[in-house]
């Protein structure tokens, strides 16, 4: 019996419109569940779109037949644009260093978003700068990109520039037929250091909806751990150099205080910015799942109460 693939719903951050998680609502008129309004009946009008109340009033006020049609807004699949930060921190501890692989934890979330985007019909496009130079597919359906999990994912070039993420957003910006208003555009990333708040604008004019997807190992980078009496190698993450150190306990609860205030300002102002991050602390599906369930939840909850 084949295993189940792990996927979750894609709720988009405000209006969910359709008959199930994971369809759009179109800024064009059609084929839908939603009414976008009314208009006075034209030859050629599907009859079952006549709104046959309100054409009674219109007629008993005038004296004459009148019929109304209800428009309704189209329902499409999502779109989605995973965005990957490829610079030399992020394939610091691959395997089998005993610390997050960051490039394994962004190869299991794209393998989850795509397999969750296939799943609601939808299209998936990648953007990343591995070796310093855009690389980019606009989004299309799984099995075109199966053969780039392979050519760009398990990649070991990690040359992507500090303004890998400025850059990559403009890239998009240029390209807005294929990344158009109300893309799911997930950003992975570590965010160390973390961007200035200026670099969303691009996105938030664009009208996307942009999912920061925060890759951080839980025990070295969210916190720091008490290794007094041991030895750390510590790796620049340019340059590649290692040098051992011998921390005090005073320099220990420094970095763990820094790490661990830094987590919670970089969450808070990703949702200040009205966007709803995803803390993703291990590359294990199941747990990478939980994490994407968990945003999941949270959307259904914010549009219960706000609507």
């Amino acid at each position: 019996m084949a295993q189940a693939r792990l996927t979750f719903p894609l709720i988009p951050r405000r209006g969910m419109i359709g008959i199930s998680f994971g369809t759009m609502r179109s800024l064009r008129r059609g084929a839908g569940t939603d009414i976008a309004g009314s208009r006075p009946y034209r030859p050629g009008d599907d009859t079952d779109a006549i709104d046959w109340a309100a054409s009674a009033r219109l007629s008993t006020a005038r004296g004459s037949d009148e019929f109304i049609v209800r428009e309704r807004f189209a329902e499409e699949a999502p779109r989605v644009v995973v965005v990957c930060d490829r610079r030399p921190g992020m394939a610091c501890f691959r395997s089998p260093f005993p610390w997050l692989d960051k490039s394994a934890a962004m190869r299991t979330v794209f393998e989850l978003v795509l397999a969750s985007a296939a799943g609601a019909g939808g299209f998936v496009g990648y953007l990343d700068q591995a070796d310093g130079n855009t690389f980019w597919r606009p989004p299309q359906v799984e099995r075109k990109l199966l053969k780039l999990h392979n050519e760009r994912l398990e990649s070991p070039d990690f040359r992507a520039p500090s303004d890998w993420l400025e850059s990559s957003l403009a890239h998009l910006q240029e390209h807005r037929r294929s990344a158009t208003a109300g893309t799911f555009v997930f950003v992975l990333s570590d965010f160390i250091p973390p961007p200035p708040r200026e670099v969303w604008l691009t996105a938030f004019e664009q009208r996307w909806d942009v999912i920061p997807v925060v890759i951080q190992d839980p025990t070295w980078e969210q916190s720091f751990p008490d290794v007094r009496r041991i030895v750390v190698p510590l790796r620049d993450a340019t340059s590649g150099r290692v040098v051992p150190v011998r921390l005090s306990a005073k320099e220990i609860s420094a970095r763990r205080e820094a790490n661990e205030a830094r987590i919670v300002d970089l969450l808070g102002e990703f949702r200040a910015l009205d966007m709803d991050p995803v803390l993703v602390s291990s590359a294990e599906p199941a747990e990478l799942l939980g994490s994407f369930l968990h945003w999941t939840e949270l959307r259904r909850v914010r549009r219960v109460v706000g609507a």
